[in-house]
């Protein structure tokens, strides 16, 4: 396999079929977008799932030279269709440490969003999801300390608080995680941190709360809360409550979370911290039901079933830090998201 710096230095694009060897041509009409000074060579892990398709669109449109290393166990080929001929492509595990060097080769900033990102299932399988977002974080690190890399910026959960009592939840916070998944997304944080003390690679961990948005899966059983309620809303069914509604979350639309991660990037110097990335208001999910039935123009009710494990009650975040540190604001509230999530669901559900 040839080095991928020649594909990048000459502006093209090229897809690499994993364990092949095979570089595919450039699709007719494409043209390069990435000269000038300022476009920089960056890597998504988990680049073709909902946020980091979404990311990789925002980069793209800037004009960096975008590189996605993704296996599809999640993510989906048509979250890209938009962006064919205008990045690359290494279809591959992050739990591979060979297709990580090779992913993290040239490249001067990693977006590490690939994880397995549920609580119920990291509950269910446990050593599944600790292989993934603890082994395959340490792989990618560890590709991008090698690399020289100049920045790790890493999509950490709020989960890591756990249910302390005290809201707003700010970095100050000691965390309590509940669950397996929160217990590896706080060791990947963790892990920064210890390679920007010991190997000197910048890196940033961002604390994502409830990020809702197109491109959402609502099929799976491990699905968001909002793609889950507003699908069985749409059939006319009752969306299904965990516990007796009054656990309160602090929904993030997503193009909220990609204006914090390009932040990040640009940043003067980052050490490692944590920051959360949120609006800095929380709702509660009966609430939230009313919001949906009245955009909606239903009116349907939920049904209740047992907490599940793992699952916090109250999660509100305090977004100070992220204001001080990136000059971060959350531009689009929980009303206008839910207004552009629906017209994207709307869709979906006409086409299933």
């Amino acid at each position: 396999m040839r080095r991928c710096s020649s594909c990048f230095d000459d502006g093209g694009y090229f897809r690499i079929l994993q364990g092949q060897g095979v570089l595919e041509a450039a699709p007719a009409g494409f043209r390069p977008l990435w000269k000038g000074e300022a476009m920089a060579n960056v890597l998504i892990t988990g680049g073709a799932g909902f946020i980091g398709s979404h990311l990789a669109t925002r980069l793209v449109e800037r004009g960096h030279r975008v590189r996605i290393l993704d296996n599809f166990s999640s993510g989906r080929r048509e979250n890209l269709t938009h962006l064919a001929g205008r990045f690359e492509l290494i279809e591959g595990d992050i739990r591979d440490a060979e297709t990580c060097h090779r992913a993290a080769r040239d490249v001067e900033f990693v977006f590490h969003e690939a994880a397995i990102g549920s609580v119920p299932k990291s509950v269910e399988d446990p050593q599944a999801s600790h292989d993934v977002n603890v082994n395959g974080t340490f792989n990618v690190l560890r590709a991008a300390a090698d690399g020289k890399v100049r920045r790790f910026i890493y999509a950490g959960s709020s989960s890591a608080y756990g249910d302390t009592t005290e809201s707003p939840k700010h970095e100050g916070i000691r965390p309590e995680p509940l669950s397996p998944y929160a217990v590896q997304k706080l060791a990947g944080e963790l892990y920064a941190r210890a390679f920007y003390e010991c190997f000197g690679l910048g890196s940033i961990s961002l604390r994502y709360f409830n990020v809702f948005g197109a491109r959402q899966d609502p099929h799976s059983r491990y699905a968001a809360v909002i793609p889950a309620f507003v699908f069985a809303m749409l059939r006319g069914e009752p969306p299904v409550v965990y516990g007796d509604g009054e656990q309160t979350r602090d929904f993030t639309y997503v193009d909220n979370v990609v204006d914090g991660n390009v932040l990040a990037m640009e940043a003067e110097a980052t050490r490692g911290e944590a920051v959360n990335v949120a609006c800095g208001a929380a709702i509660s999910i009966n609430q939230l039901i009313a919001a949906l039935n009245r955009l909606l123009g239903t009116h349907i009710a939920p049904r209740y079933a047992d907490p599940r494990p793992g699952d916090i009650l109250h999660s509100c975040a305090a977004i100070g830090l992220a204001r001080r540190l990136l000059g971060y604001e959350p531009r689009i509230g929980m009303e206008e998201g839910l207004h552009r999530a629906l017209d994207h669901f709307r869709e979906t559900a006409a086409g299933c």
